[in-house]
């Protein structure tokens, strides 16, 4: 792998060496959905749409070692450049085709050319914005992602615990829980899995020209 500076988001993503840390423990659960949602894709064309993406260890460990991975075509997008080229670098050693896009995932414009996505990912990123964003960026989803499209997303359940405001939110914009994993103490964490119903409002059109969200995090707890 390409070395990486020593900045602060490179650090928190030292946590995966411990396959008990909360930082795994979540990739475990996130992987897991994300294999679930290819599997009941619809065949043909799947595409994956990962927003504030990290190391991209989610996206690219599944496919490659998942039997749809000629039909995935996967969008990774990531502000920090040393993640940036991690992700670029694990994807080229275990042979998987995606883009790596470095810029504001916050931004429409950044990641417009992975839209429309059948699975969305929204990890690491709900307990990093603020509330007000967190509902436009759900509210934002119904166009971005097809009827039965899925979404994947994480938050960190300390007081207060927004995870109830999450899932009404996805509620309200036409999805259905397929999941919701809430490992027991110490661990704090939470991973969601929802689905669009094909019954479900019409959408808001996808509009590249929005902001949906600025990242206000500092990344020191898992989100």
């Amino acid at each position: 792998m390409v070395a990486m500076a020593d900045s602060h988001w490179v650090r928190w993503h030292e946590a995966y060496a411990d396959p008990a840390s909360p930082l795994s423990v979540r990739l475990g659960l996130v992987q897991a959905a994300l294999r679930c949602a290819l599997d009941e894709a619809a065949p043909g064309p799947v595409r994956v749409l990962s927003l504030c993406a990290g190391q991209g260890r989610d996206v690219i460990d599944v496919v490659a070692g998942h039997d749809r991975a000629a039909d995935v075509t996967a969008v990774l997008v990531e502000l920090d450049p040393a993640l940036v080229a991690f992700a670029r670098d694990r994807a080229a050693t275990v042979g998987v085709e995606v883009s790596v896009v470095e810029g504001d995932a916050g931004r429409c414009a950044v990641w417009a050319a992975g839209v429309p996505a059948e699975v969305v990912l929204a990890c690491g990123l709900f307990g990093n914005i603020s509330e007000a964003d967190l509902v436009r960026t759900v509210a934002a989803l119904p166009g971005v992602c097809p009827p039965g499209g899925s979404v994947i997303w994480t938050r960190h359940r300390r007081p207060p615990d927004r995870t109830p405001l999450v899932r009404e939110a996805f509620a309200a914009a036409g999805f259905e829980e397929v999941s919701f994993e809430a490992p027991p103490a110490p661990y704090v964490l939470a991973v969601g899995w929802h689905r669009r119903r094909p019954s479900g409002p019409a959408p808001v059109p996808f509009d590249p020209g929005a902001v949906l969200f600025e990242f206000v995090g500092d990344g020191d707890r898992p989100a």
